[in-house]
């Protein structure tokens, strides 16, 4: 792990600890307590360790399907030929060590009147509280001639780890030079705002350094983005003549409206046409479908209380991550480690009869812009009141700015890959190597 001093350490590990929750504080005997968590994520897999940290004597279930977590935070290496697909992957043995209870099967339903869970195999699980944190689903309905199907087998919109990022990985390494490569971001709000951008990034500096015949298009229903100014200012400089952004305006439309699969065109609403040797189509998004199938939603997302990230629709249910609609917290993986910090919290002071604490939350991403130089944005975010309504309301926010020197932009790179450690390590309870 790279040296960081204690204010970078406060910006990136920092966020495990921000809702002030020591395991320690809260051991206590609840052999009768049984937990249930849906989603083996950086909020389900947080939520469980914590959990079963704080109450050793406790039933805690993780129902997870895949036995080998691949991260999709950080893929963007993984797909920019940065890092290898290894070294995103993560068993659950030290959740299991820990005494979680980790079942490799599909949560097939939720009942919460009977507080339950019915497993893909038909078994039943009780629970006295029940954390929903199944991450994202697509709506593949939006564009024509895109389907679950063709993002399966030829245009991988790589928004979920492993297979998907090994698709478009394989695609780029074996892309002809002089072929272009397009990029389609969903509408928001989805997983990880400033993700396509820095994707292109990643993408880019793959062209210059092995295609430069070839060039990156970004066609955007969007018209603006996350760290625009930064990404901006790295398009211009370091990727000059190898990215080319078409963003919305006020006439023209460059939301996905069709793609021919046999041809390889994809066509925006505003009738600018490209083909791609590679496209990387990510469609819009919607909590995962066990959530909204049990209920919890209103539309594609699930509202929650902001100060403990309670169901507004069930008793006794938590929904966090990016399932859940967190205001302006945006869904992603740093977001969701400080959420389960504060559900491991509420769900802990609730079956112990103790007060409880305050929810309080941190997010910062970081997105690589070349190698040895990455830029950041972040806020601390605490419930109140917005339009009259509970939210998640931020404070101190930061972002990086164009022009910031090679030093900075290096420290940030640093402090990502220490976050990166520090989180799965966190995670899913593996000894801190150092």
């Amino acid at each position: 792990m790279p040296n960081i001093n204690r204010r970078q350490l406060g910006l990136s590990a920092g966020a495990l600890a921000v809702a002030a929750f020591s395991p320690a504080r809260f051991s206590i005997a609840q052999g009768a307590s049984s937990v249930v968590v849906i989603g083996g994520g950086a909020a389900g897999a947080t939520v469980a360790g914590q959990i079963k940290l704080a109450m050793p004597a406790a039933t805690v279930t993780l129902i997870e399907p895949l036995t080998l977590y691949t991260s999709c935070f950080y893929s963007n290496y993984y797909i920019g030929g940065q890092r290898t697909i290894q070294s995103l992957t993560h068993t659950y043995e030290g959740l299991k060590a820990l005494g979680i209870n980790v079942i490799h099967e599909f949560a097939a339903s939720i009942d919460t009147a009977k507080r339950s869970v019915k497993l893909s195999s038909g078994k039943d699980l009780s629970y006295d509280r029940l954390a929903v944190a199944p991450g994202i689903d697509f709506k593949f309905n939006t564009i024509e001639g895109y389907s679950r199907e063709l993002a399966e087998k030829s245009v991988p919109h790589a928004w979920r780890g492993r297979d998907q990022s090994k698709l478009l990985h394989n695609q780029l390494q074996s892309m002809p030079d002089g072929g272009v490569v397009v990029i389609a971001p969903p509408k928001p709000p989805y997983r990880c705002p400033p993700g396509p951008y820095e994707r292109a990034c990643f993408i880019a500096n793959l062209l210059k350094v092995s295609r430069p015949r070839s060039k990156l298009i970004i066609l955007d229903p969007k018209m603006t983005y996350s760290k625009q100014p930064v990404f901006e200012e790295a398009f211009s400089t370091l990727y000059k003549g190898i990215v080319e952004v078409h963003l919305t305006n006020d006439i023209d439309d460059q939301a996905i409206a069709k793609y021919d699969a046999k041809a390889g065109e994809i066509t925006t609403k505003a009738g600018f046409k490209v083909i791609a040797a590679v496209a990387n189509i990510i469609p819009d998004q919607k909590a995962g479908s066990i959530a909204i199938d049990a209920g919890l939603a209103d539309g594609d997302w699930c509202p929650v209380r902001p100060e403990n990230f309670t169901s507004t629709k069930a008793d006794n249910v938590y929904v966090l991550g990016d399932s859940a609609i967190s205001n302006e917290m945006p869904k992603s993986a740093y977001a969701a480690s400080s959420q389960a910090r504060v559900v491991a919290a509420h769900i802990v002071e609730d079956l112990s009869g103790k007060p409880h604490s305050p929810g309080l939350y941190r997010n910062t991403c970081w997105s690589f812009i070349a190698p040895g130089n990455s830029a950041k944005i972040g806020a601390d975010y605490a419930p109140g009141v917005q339009a009259g309504k509970p939210a998640l309301i931020p404070a101190n926010s930061f972002v990086s700015k164009p022009g910031e020197s090679a030093a900075v932009r290096q420290e940030g790179f640093d402090e990502s890959a220490a976050w990166y450690d520090t989180l799965t390590n966190d995670m899913f309870q593996k000894p801190l190597v150092r």
